[in-house]
């Protein structure tokens, strides 16, 4: 009985994690999109010959396609399996060390 009460505490700690980084990304994304206006307004009435603006949707604009990809698991690496490979090497790392003290 504890083993499967430790699984669903597991399973709803993960599911909460990841509504967590769901809701951060959201919230990302809805940031870029109330502030940019702001920049293109700022730009516009203080530098309207060089357009600068473009810079800052882009670079921003990629690191919110960076976030959505690692939220909604699309890269081909970083992702979960990756996680706990990365995971079972650096557990194995340390006890390897452990045991040559």
């Amino acid at each position: 009985m504890t083993d499967k009460n430790h699984l669903e505490g597991e399973r709803y700690y993960q599911a909460q994690k990841r509504v967590k980084e769901i809701r951060e990304f959201y919230e990302h994304l809805t940031v870029y999109i109330l502030v940019n206006p702001i920049v293109i307004v700022v730009n516009i009435m203080t530098s309207p010959g060089y357009l600068w603006f473009v810079w800052c949707l882009m670079g921003w604009g990629i690191a919110i396609v960076l976030h959505g990809l690692k939220v909604f698991s699309f890269p081909p690496f970083f992702n979960k399996k990756w996680e706990e490979r990365k995971i079972r090497e650096i557990l194995e790392k340390e006890k390897n060390q452990k045991t040559w003290e």
